[in-house]
């Protein structure tokens, strides 16, 4: 197995500030603007049925109490934040008609992780965010923010100013250059803030590496390494510390799982500023496609006082969060069946199968299969065994390297082995 990123990077990969001061202070500003605005802001109808449940529900109530009172515990905060339920709800509700800003130091891309990121860690918090009741209700709850980052109300954050996405230094540090957009647009021809975050390239930005090699697997998204595993087994105990994999959860008791037994994971995850549309890394047949429910701010207790940080969680979530599951048979005998795993992490609560995607469709290799839609995210690529040659020196983690690149969509990723080569994941 290669995991080898800096900890820095595992710990926020842009979607949550890099220093814990500007959490805080970013915190610290929307709790003074909801004292400011409590008896004037009205409950989201969400918030409201939220409250409803945990006033009605003793469990729920003891969950949520608790990892509030229990912050402390899991990481040293410069000032408590979250005094109270009515508070959290309060600041949740604030968020529904919120768009992301930009700042390229300290920039809150998730804010409701922002708000729940201290409760995550904590011991009623991991219990809390894998019960059903609290779950279904935090899948309301994005659905409401979603309404609002899919209107043209959040198209606010498109704008010239320091903070926003059309000023200068926002251009240059997204590469809007590359990206398809009306220059002479108000809102560069963008419908709201989530058209923006699942912008496209341009046709000729990120070329598919020897379109006509089946040999060549190249990569599904514009993501950074996090880990190779080899070897994979059917069944493990994907919570523990390490978070191996086990397929037949990451895939959903698929029937395909003893197909891959023994095979190779890849696992990339996607920062901020990052490319959201994934493609398929090889030409073959649709076998099927669908999207598995699961959590969406859930994390791996195992990781200890690190579990606060989504980034260390990723292995874990391949096996609990809401993700797409799309298995393709590809036209490289060799590789045969394989299978793109794009996984939610904390906000996303959707992730959009494009709708060409359906059994017996062909796609051409680098071709679109769907998208995250405003939220962190990784993803999984799940190959059977004895089909990877060796990966490219691009997808390998590395250990030395403080802020690796990321693998740019539709690169050369792996080879697949030949008849004449025997072995498989060579990562070095």
């Amino acid at each position: 197995m290669a995991d080898g990123l800096s900890d820095d990077v595992k710990r926020r990969g842009g979607w949550l500030p890099s220093e814990q001061d500007d959490l805080e202070s970013w915190l610290e500003g929307r709790t003074r603007r909801i004292e400011e605005r409590a008896e004037a802001a009205a409950l989201h109808p969400v918030i409201v049925e939220f409250r409803e449940l945990i006033d009605t529900d003793p469990v729920v109530r003891m969950y949520m109490t608790r990892m509030i009172e229990e912050v402390p515990r899991s990481k040293p905060y410069g000032k408590r934040h979250l005094e109270s339920v009515d508070q959290l709800l309060r600041l949740i509700n604030d968020v529904l008609t919120l768009a992301p800003e930009f700042s390229e130091g300290s920039m809150i891309t998730t804010p409701l992780a922002g708000i729940l990121d201290w409760t995550m860690g904590t011991t009623a918090g991991f219990a809390a965010y894998r019960d059903p009741r609290i779950n279904t209700m935090l899948k309301k709850v994005l659905d409401a923010w979603h309404q609002f980052l899919t209107s043209r109300d959040s198209l606010y954050v498109l704008n010239e100013s320091e903070s926003g996405w059309k000023s200068p230094q926002a251009q240059q540090v997204v590469g809007m250059t590359q990206y398809e957009h009306d220059p002479d647009d108000r809102y560069w021809g963008f419908t709201s803030w989530n058209d923006f975050f699942t912008r496209r390239f341009k046709p000729d930005a990120r070329p598919v590496a020897s379109p006509y090699d089946d040999s060549i697997i190249v990569s599904a998204c514009e993501s950074t390494p996090y880990k190779i595993s080899l070897d994979v087994a059917r069944r493990s105990r994907f919570w523990v510390k390490a978070q191996p994999y086990s397929l037949e959860d990451m895939l959903a008791n698929d029937e395909s799982v003893d197909q891959f037994v023994g095979g190779t994971v890849y696992q990339a995850f996607l920062s901020a500023l990052n490319y959201h549309r994934w493609h398929s890394p090889v030409a073959g047949t649709v076998v099927r496609a669908f999207v598995q429910p699961g959590t969406y701010f859930s994390e791996a207790d195992a990781e200890g006082r690190d579990a606060v940080e989504a980034m260390n969680s990723q292995a874990y979530l391949a096996h609990v969060a809401t993700r797409a599951i799309i298995l393709i048979r590809a036209d490289n005998p060799v590789i045969g069946l394989m299978a793109v795993v794009p996984v939610g992490m904390v906000e996303v609560s959707t992730c959009v199968i494009d709708t060409k995607v359906v059994p017996g469709y062909h796609l051409e290799k680098g071709e679109e299969l769907g998208c995250f839609q405003f939220g962190g995210s990784t993803e999984c690529l799940v190959f059977r065994p004895g089909v990877i040659d060796e990966f490219a020196a691009a997808a390998i983690p590395q250990s030395d390297v403080p802020h690796p690149s990321a693998v740019r969509v539709r690169s050369k990723l792996a080879t697949a082995r030949t008849a004449h080569s025997p072995g498989e994941g060579k990562v070095g």
